[in-house]
């Protein structure tokens, strides 16, 4: 039986501290943070343009998805290198759902993932 860990990305709206967008795959590519971004944007007003702020994760400062931000005039922040002070919020909010609502957890299926994920919404 192959027993592997889910990795999400997930956006978070610093003023409602909701999760915004969000996205569960298999791995920490790029198409996953693009699929949360996406899903984020969606319910976007078009004249909203919030500050997009990540780590220097690669998958953030991939030519795709820097292009998804500016292609809606979305201002870009980013940490200095390795200071996870200055992503405070996104630290808390994954501490939180590893912590309270076990999403560490190593899942049997991306479907099991998925639910639990689901029900810490």
């Amino acid at each position: 039986m192959l027993i592997e860990k889910k990795k999400s990305a997930l956006i978070t709206d610093m003023y409602s501290r909701k999760i915004i967008g969000a996205y569960i795959g298999d791995s920490l590519e790029s198409i996953g943070c693009l699929r949360a971004l996406e899903n984020a944007l969606s319910d976007l007003p078009k004249d909203k343009h919030p500050i997009h702020h990540s780590d220097r994760g690669t998958q953030y400062c991939c030519h795709a998805y820097v292009d998804k931000l500016m292609n809606r005039d979305l201002p870009v922040s980013m940490t200095e290198i390795n200071h996870c002070y200055e992503n405070a919020m996104a630290e808390r909010v994954n501490g939180i759902l590893k912590q309270e609502y076990e999403l560490d957890s190593t899942f049997k299926t991306k479907k099991q993932a998925e639910k639990c994920f689901a029900h810490s919404r």
